[in-house]
């Protein structure tokens, strides 16, 4: 009884920091959504924010909030909750809290699907069809990882097959890299697959949003499978968990939601990685609860990033998979420790 008295009031505020998470990350993403449509080169008030969005306020600042900042806000919030859910789908699918959406190979599709546009000059890097060709590179890879895993393939061969695609799609790239006919059309794609949200239009998020949608609903569908699957797959099965189709939602909404985002911002690196590790604790590590808190994280995350990429002092704009990567490498250096030093704990 001792015991369990004293655990009690951990319990309570383990209950109370749960209740509270989505509400306060819902918080945070709006003032944060907020603050990206006032900072850059010139700065804005909220009062102008908010006038620039109802089409109050003067010429110039509807101009900057509406055509500049909004859609760079908009799709720094929908990438990064389409990449904070997909990891925290895949995380829990695979059982592995060091899985990321770069697992199956969509986003290096869809960046070879992009740089092959580029390269060979059939448009250039802003144009309208390049979110249209990285979104097919991205389809075309999950159709191939169906067609060599099989209809019951296991996890193991999906694995496997995603790393086969992923590190084909990325020595393809390089080739096309490569043998770009001109230095621009080479120095565009580089520049591109450093993962960018700047000078991105309405148009983009047009295109991209549909597709990010989709997904999401398709990756929110099996929270209480992927609760079933801590117990182990035949446990799972046996409380009437369809693993096949399971497996087919979230590779197909891994496909879906992270290819719509790397089609227009370029490959962004560790945010589905890193997202659902910094919410974990609160859910108790539940995974069917860490899915909105973690896509809610990844969106806070990337607009977050967004917004230092604008005041950091450089010459040219800082890219936001830099920053991303200087965060996300890190921390995964951090979780592989823990993850180690877990491991040796228990065979010791």
């Amino acid at each position: 009884m001792d015991a369990l008295t004293a655990a009690r009031p951990d319990l309570l505020r383990a209950r109370a920091a749960s209740r509270w998470l989505v509400p306060g990350l819902v918080a945070l993403v709006i003032v944060l959504f907020l603050l990206s449509l006032g900072v850059g080169p010139v700065l804005l008030s909220l009062r102008a924010v908010v006038d620039g969005l109802l089409g109050t306020g003067d010429e110039a600042s509807r101009l900057i909030v509406r055509e500049i900042r909004l859609p760079r806000a908009i799709l720094a919030v929908a990438i990064g909750f389409s990449l904070g859910l997909s990891g925290a789908a895949l995380q829990g699918l695979l059982r592995n809290p060091l899985a990321s959406p770069s697992l199956f190979g969509a986003p290096s599709a869809a960046a070879f699907g992009a740089v092959l546009v580029i390269a060979f000059g059939v448009f250039d890097a802003l144009s309208f069809f390049l979110p249209i060709a990285a979104m097919l590179g991205a389809l075309l890879s999950v159709g191939l990882l169906l067609l060599i895993a099989g209809p019951r393939a296991s996890l193991l061969v999906i694995i496997l097959a995603g790393l086969a695609i992923s590190s084909l799609a990325g020595a393809a790239t390089s080739l096309a890299l490569n043998l770009a006919p001109n230095p621009f059309a080479a120095l565009e794609i580089a520049f591109w697959l450093l993962g960018s949200l700047e000078d991105r239009s309405m148009q983009h998020v047009f295109i991209a949003l549909p597709f990010i949608i989709a997904g999401c609903i398709l990756l929110s569908i099996d929270g209480r499978a992927f609760r079933a699957l801590t117990l182990g797959e035949d446990a799972a099965a046996s409380l009437g968990i369809r693993l096949n189709r399971v497996r087919l939602r979230v590779v197909l909404g891994v496909a879906l939601a992270v290819g719509g985002g790397v089609a227009v911002a370029g490959t962004i690196g560790f945010v589905g990685l890193v997202a659902p590790h910094l919410v974990r604790p609160f859910v108790r590590h539940d995974p069917a609860r860490l899915m909105w808190p973690a896509a809610l994280s990844g969106a806070a995350l990337l607009t977050a990033a967004d917004i230092l990429v604008r005041i950091i002092p450089a010459q040219n704009e800082i890219k936001v998979g830099v920053v991303t990567a200087l965060i996300g490498a890190p921390l995964f250096i951090v979780l592989v420790f823990r993850h180690r030093r877990e491991l040796t704990g228990e065979v010791t």
